[in-house]
């Protein structure tokens, strides 16, 4: 066993190693007060920042080509079993469409739904040449619908000064095209207004 002055020492030593910011006197008059709390020192960890993965660019896209449909996958009949399943989809939607469905109730939900695989037809234009398209909706951007018709012609019609119509189920609904300026992904969240102004 120590000694009182070895013990006094070995005491004095280690409170120097652990609080070496602290002076002889300071020390001194921590250890009248038969109360020693340590000071711990822990190094502070740096954060690795989380490197964010970064997608294409509309430029990158563009030449990779990654939204063209290739000539030969241009067919209407490659893509009906995509318009069954958007049937399908839209069913479950509205809780199978019943005869007593309110039609407000099934049009607020058309308009938020996704269009891919819907047959839609353009029934009224400022331009009469996209009157009486009917087709398959393949791809839905802002502002224009990419629509393959029973023909096999990949047509681009424009949403604006446009009226399209779907049918499902004996439902017919008209989408105005101005008012429908949106991506798929946006118009999920969108609250649309029961009134308004109905323009071309």
């Amino acid at each position: 066993p120590q000694g009182s002055e070895e013990a006094k020492a070995f005491v004095n030593a280690f409170l120097k190693r652990s609080m070496p910011k602290k002076k002889d006197e300071a020390i001194q008059d921590i250890l009248t007060r038969k109360a020693v709390v340590l000071e711990h020192y822990s190094k502070k960890k740096t954060k690795q920042k989380r490197k964010k993965t970064k997608g294409f660019t509309a430029k990158q896209r563009r030449e990779m080509r990654l939204f063209e449909i290739e000539p030969e996958q241009q067919r209407y009949a490659i893509f009906l079993p995509l318009h069954e399943l958007w049937k399908q989809y839209i069913r479950d939607l509205c809780h199978g469409l019943k005869p007593d469905a309110q039609p407000h109730m099934v049009q607020g939900k058309l308009l938020k739904a996704d269009l891919h695989g819907a047959i839609v037809t353009v029934t009224k234009s400022k331009c009469p040449s996209y009157v009486g398209i009917t087709g398959i909706v393949l791809q839905e951007f802002k502002h224009v619908f990419k629509i393959i018709t029973k023909e096999d012609k990949l047509k681009v019609v424009p949403k604006l000064n446009n009226v399209f119509s779907l049918e499902i189920d004996g439902f017919i609904s008209y989408i105005y095209g101005s008012k429908f300026q949106l991506r798929a992904s946006e118009r999920s969240a969108k609250k649309f207004k029961l009134k308004g102004t109905i323009d071309l």
